[in-house]
């Protein structure tokens, strides 16, 4: 997350949905993701996928700790004059200015099995964008909310918000982690390997580059344990469907143009959706986790959108990332400036960490992601997302085609 210091949006866009009847309260969407996850799962209990440990064991083996690059992406890194060998060899730590690569489509993210283990999880810091108290507020926003205490989601995770997930990379400055929420494929339906996130959890904007190593853990710490029982604890234990690395991600123009440590321009844009393959195994992420959520891309007014509820896991103090919590509040208007889109504001107690977490709200009984955890202040009052207008789905519709199914 970001502090406000303020978070980023995108440009509403008006369909049908807009007009649709919205019913949201804390418990009932709760409920409602507990319903997708298991309706989504297996029911004739022959599966051996079925349930995180039997999953588990497979998407975390193979454990060779070897980085396995793919002819296109040995090309591309050689390039850019970067040596494949050494990039095996630990080369992708080099973070000088002339090889990080950082336009939209020189994303490179060779999968290093094994890397992700369990104490280099624990240990990864929070990717935080945080915009001062005092930064005036330009253009139309509704009042600051009143700060609403984070709630811890129910355990196991894998029951209760199956959707929601850990998204891990490797910056100059180290490991980091955000949140991040697996999603519907509309092109390829049953079998969506797509996670949404912040675009901030995968490129660093304006005068950087992508990151490296992302992967997504969803259902991680699927019991909500403490870090005392956590010390040495087996990978199925922390990641019960194994880590899923992206092959591809696309995050928007003004974000990579505009994106900075305090949102910046591409506050309004923060948003981001991946493509991942597991380290090993066959199935893809929605049948392996047992539930995705649509995207709305209708971006609906504050006002229409009567509640939302961000999902993460915040691991700035208070937390400690390794819990799941959830805030549910109504939203308001947040303008960083007349020239960019308003973006949605609920006050909400996470920390960074929760950052590229989902906003959901319930539209006709079925719960749909609308936004994502973009920035907050540095008291914590508040969280303030993206609306996910046209930009947006153009973004997920070319992921869709383009390496979906894949």
């Amino acid at each position: 997350m970001r502090s406000i210091r303020t978070r980023s949006i995108r440009t509403p866009s008006v369909s049908r949905r807009d007009r649709r009847r919205t019913v949201l309260v804390a418990g009932g969407l709760v409920a409602v993701l507990a319903l997708t996850a298991t309706a989504c799962g297996g029911s004739d209990g022959k599966d051996e996928g079925a349930g995180p440990a039997a999953t588990a064991s497979r998407a975390a083996g193979g454990d060779d700790g070897k980085v396995h690059v793919p002819a296109d992406i040995a090309n591309k890194l050689k390039e850019h004059g970067i040596d494949v060998g050494q990039w095996k060899n630990g080369g992708w730590k080099n973070w000088d200015r002339d090889k990080w690569l950082s336009e939209a489509k020189d994303f490179v993210n060779p999968m290093i099995k094994g890397l992700w283990k369990p104490e280099r999880m624990k240990s990864a810091q929070e990717a935080n964008k945080t915009v001062t108290k005092d930064a005036p507020a330009e253009g139309v926003s509704d009042p600051e909310p009143r700060p609403v205490q984070a709630q811890a989601e129910k355990i196991p995770y894998h029951e209760n918000a199956a959707p929601v997930g850990k998204v891990f990379f490797d910056s100059p400055e180290g490991s980091m982690v955000c949140s991040g929420t697996v999603v519907k494929d509309v092109n390829h339906p049953g079998r969506s390997n797509l996670v949404w996130t912040a675009g901030h959890c995968v490129h660093a904007g304006r005068g950087g580059g992508w990151y490296r190593n992302i992967a997504f853990v969803p259902a991680y710490n699927d019991l909500g344990r403490p870090a005392s029982e956590l010390s040495g604890a087996d990978s199925t234990e922390v990641a019960p469907y194994g880590a899923w690395w992206a092959d591809w991600a696309s995050t928007s123009d003004q974000w990579i143009q505009g994106g900075s440590e305090t949102g910046g321009a591409g506050a309004a844009y923060d948003y981001a959706v991946l493509h991942v393959k597991p380290e090993s195994g066959a199935k893809s992420l929605e049948e392996t986790v047992g539930a995705a959520l649509d995207v709305d891309f209708s971006a609906p007014s504050a006002a229409e959108a009567a509640k939302m509820g961000a999902w993460g896991y915040p691991a700035a103090p208070p937390y400690n990332g390794l819990k799941m919590f959830r805030c549910v509040d109504r939203p308001g208007r947040l303008s960083l400036s007349p020239a960019l889109p308003t973006m949605y504001r609920i006050g909400c107690t996470m920390t960074g960490g929760s950052s590229g977490g989902g906003w959901f709200r319930v539209v006709d009984g079925r719960t749909e992601l609308v936004s994502n955890t973009s920035i907050g202040p540095s008291d914590h009052t508040w969280l303030a997302g993206p609306q996910l207008g046209r930009g947006a789905e153009a973004l997920y519709q070319n992921m869709s085609r383009t390496y979906g199914g894949r």
